[in-house]
């Protein structure tokens, strides 16, 4: 909105050519989730206090989990509400990516919301088949939606390889589906600890900045050897506004957390990075970068398979940072241990740029 309101006056008042550039835009919509964060945590936490709106703990978790019993959850509205409102300040509302991720963002969190809204209604969420399957048919969505748009590339790209770029034509839509519901799941695994989950969000919002506007750009994409996608620059724009949300929720989930994201948070930044990386065709990318979802991730898929066939556990307690607990890390340790594993992660995924 404002760079529709002001951009156009540029040939009036100059200054306002500033608002033309994805760079300037990106750092506005950082820091304008980043206020709005702020300024809605304390009121949204009181109406979540006085709505009696608390997380639920699970029996089967670390006992020093139980005195987090009743903190205000769902605070990934907050999230949500700042993402997408900077989103809508600061970016190219012309541009088709824009929408396709606002109403990705918004679809995913439905579907959290509602898991949300029976746990403190039931006690209990919504069954794992019901969750799949609601994800299952917002990613199905999305991927028929990118899959039939004029001129979408259907090519994987790997990173470290500028030349392997097999096709998967029809077979797209199903690798798409996978890394949309996976990416979702994998960031809801994660969200167990105070402020775990949000930094490897931060991180992976910050490499998809950059790349989406790489690959946004034609000559920094042929150059630098990545597909390139027109119109995705606009992208940065809404990771940056990520980036800026997730700041400020920290500031309240930080340990010891005064609220959590809740699974219409996880659910939704999972889903919306994932969409990320199939528009930028980074999809391989996002395994990288987001290392720490695939270690939570695979340590669960480990930790029942194994369980089934053999009786026994692989991990003490799985998602695997339950595990590093019961071995007798403190929370802010495995938190901060964590944080750093995604940021060389990020650094590794960055450097691909030049080793390709």
């Amino acid at each position: 909105m404002i760079y529709h309101l002001l951009y156009p006056l540029s040939s009036i008042f100059s200054p306002f050519n500033v608002f033309r550039y994805i760079t300037f835009r990106s750092i506005g919509a950082t820091l304008t989730a980043l206020l709005i964060s702020l300024l809605l945590g304390p009121p949204l936490i009181r109406k979540l206090k006085e709505m009696h709106i608390g997380q639920r703990v699970r029996e089967d978790v670390p006992e020093r989990h139980l005195q987090k019993e009743g903190t205000p959850t769902m605070g990934g509205v907050l999230i949500i509400l700042s993402v997408i409102i900077s989103t809508l300040l600061w970016a190219n509302l012309t541009n088709f990516y824009i929408w396709l991720l606002v109403g990705a963002m918004i679809a995913f969190a439905s579907v959290g919301l509602w898991d949300d809204y029976r746990k403190m209604t039931r006690r209990k969420g919504i069954s794992g088949k019901e969750k799949m399957l609601l994800l299952l048919i917002v990613s199905v969505a999305l991927a028929l939606l990118l899959f039939f748009l004029p001129g979408f590339d259907t090519k994987l790209s790997f990173p470290f390889f500028k030349g392997l770029r097999p096709d998967l034509g029809f077979l797209y839509i199903p690798f798409a589906v996978f890394v949309l519901v996976g990416s979702s799941n994998a960031v809801n695994l994660t969200d167990g600890l105070d402020g775990l989950a949000i930094g490897p969000v931060m991180v992976t919002a910050g490499t998809f900045a950059l790349f989406a506007y790489l690959a946004g750009h034609y000559h920094f994409a042929n150059y630098l050897h990545i597909p390139f996608v027109k119109g995705s620059g606009e992208l940065s724009i809404l990771c940056g506004a990520i980036i800026g949300a997730s700041l400020g929720f920290l500031w309240f989930n930080a340990y010891p957390a005064q609220i959590f994201m809740g699974d219409v948070g996880s659910l939704s930044l999972g889903g919306t990075l994932g969409t990320v990386a199939v528009v930028t065709k980074q999809e391989f990318l996002l395994a990288l970068v987001g290392g720490i979802f695939v270690m939570e991730a695979i340590s669960v898929i480990l930790q029942v398979a194994f369980f089934q066939w053999k009786g026994k556990r692989v991990f003490r307690m799985a998602p695997i940072h339950h595990h590093f607990e019961l071995k007798g890390w403190a929370e802010p340790k495995i938190i901060v241990r964590f944080w750093i594993i995604s940021i060389v992660l990020g650094l590794i995924a960055i450097s691909t740029l030049k080793l390709r």
